[in-house]
């Protein structure tokens, strides 16, 4: 009988340290496999805001002040302006029809919205009753499937960068700059993203142009710095001004089921904004750099 309890101990020992192990493998671990800690992600979440169902497909945000975020979602043309101290949208810009809206830059006045086969939306003076709105087309199509647009200071520019096919090489994806002063994009890159990369050696795809699938980017107001999310497969790639890539971090996936929408508020806080999946909500999240 002594034995037989022996050999009952060590089969639930064994089961339990099974169960142990799993449990350890699945915490290390997101939903991708990848693995995420603390030490390997570059900011910390402070605050967060569920928001409402009609943003549960946030796909770009865009920091206006006075604890103002400006967004958009990738199926209404009406750009929402969401109060971060009442928790709720406050404002809706209505700019254009029904489309695959990507991308959001406000710069003064003005707003521009990024449709993912590259058309830029130019909604002048967005916060009166009746703006004025220009369509402004560009040399990219649905196969790149734009989601990226910010406004870069230094350049008087929006910068456009494609998620897929890439204009010119498989071997990089370009940074592409739209003129505020000419309102042409120059044929040239001003910035490359070579997805050999050491940085992006981890996240090699059999498709090269799927290693990194840029869904939103905001540049830091001291250091110049690139910010750029993948939603696709969770992450965030910080560049320099350069185009030296910094880092590559593999995000949450529990958190961060899909980033599209990143910003800079005037004082650096980071602001990251996620699609909600399975029905789930959207939220936004304040994070700290660390």
């Amino acid at each position: 009988m002594g034995k037989n309890l022996k050999i009952g101990t060590i089969k639930i020992l064994t089961v339990v340290g099974l169960l142990l192990g799993l449990v350890v493998i699945f915490v290390g671990f997101n939903g991708k496999g990848t693995a995420v800690t603390r030490t390997n992600t570059p900011f910390e979440i402070v605050q967060k805001w569920e928001l409402p169902s009609v943003l549960r497909e946030i796909s770009a945000i865009s920091w206006l002040g006075n604890d103002k975020i400006a967004a958009v979602q990738d199926e209404e043309g009406i750009i929402f302006i969401y109060d971060l101290q009442k928790s709720k949208i406050v404002d809706e810009v209505k700019f254009a029809g029904p489309g695959d809206y990507e991308g959001l830059a406000v710069h003064g006045e003005d707003a521009y919205v990024l449709r993912s086969d590259g058309t830029i939306f130019e909604v002048k003076k967005f916060k009166e009753p009746l703006p004025n709105v220009f369509v402004h087309n560009t040399f990219f199509s649905t196969k790149n499937n734009m989601e990226t647009l910010v406004f870069d200071k230094e350049r008087n520019s929006l910068l456009l960068l494609p998620k897929d096919r890439s204009m010119k090489s498989e071997n990089y994806k370009g940074i592409y700059a739209f003129s505020l002063d000419t309102y042409d994009i120059a044929s040239d890159p001003i910035l490359k993203i070579y997805l050999d990369d050491d940085k992006l050696t981890p996240f090699i795809q059999k498709q090269k142009y799927k290693t990194f699938r840029p869904s939103g980017m905001a540049i830091h107001p001291d250091t110049g710095e690139l910010y750029i999310l993948e939603a696709t497969r969770p992450k965030l790639m910080i560049m320099k001004d350069n185009g030296e890539i910094k880092g590559v971090y593999p995000l949450d996936s529990r958190q961060f089921p899909q980033p599209e929408g990143i910003d800079f508020s005037d004082d650096g806080a980071l602001y990251i904004a996620t699609e909600g999946k399975k029905k789930a909500y959207g939220v936004i999240y304040k994070v700290d750099l660390k």
